[in-house]
């Protein structure tokens, strides 16, 4: 049974994905398996970002490699992609973190215009 839908926003996301090796993208896809699936998304596949208006990062771990998928959620049905990247550091960088407010902040822009 799935209790939510996991779909991309745009390209942002795509573009990362599809630059990853094919083990990176197969765990990926096992993770967002798991996020439409359980009722309740453990923390350690989904934190929500602190003072972000909504913005969550989704948690990928492969060996000693992790990356992050920035989402939010329309609804309680859908998670957004938003956009992806491999994290070097224990802090998530501002760069990608702007990034990621900016797309959202496009894709309720976009929403607004078409309701």
């Amino acid at each position: 049974m799935k209790y939510r839908q996991v779909i991309a926003y745009r390209h942002y996301f795509t573009d990362f994905f599809e630059a990853q090796p094919k083990k990176v993208q197969n765990k990926i896809i096992k993770v967002f398996d798991a996020i439409e699936q359980m009722e309740r998304i453990p923390g350690s596949y989904l934190k929500r970002i602190v003072d972000s208006d909504g913005l969550y990062e989704i948690r990928v771990q492969l060996a000693n490699s992790i990356f992050r998928v920035f989402c939010i959620f329309d609804g309680d049905k859908f998670v957004i992609l938003l956009t992806g990247f491999q994290k070097k550091s224990q802090k998530t960088p501002q760069k990608e973190l702007a990034k990621a407010k900016n797309i959202m902040m496009e894709y309720y822009k976009e929403k607004e215009n078409i309701l």
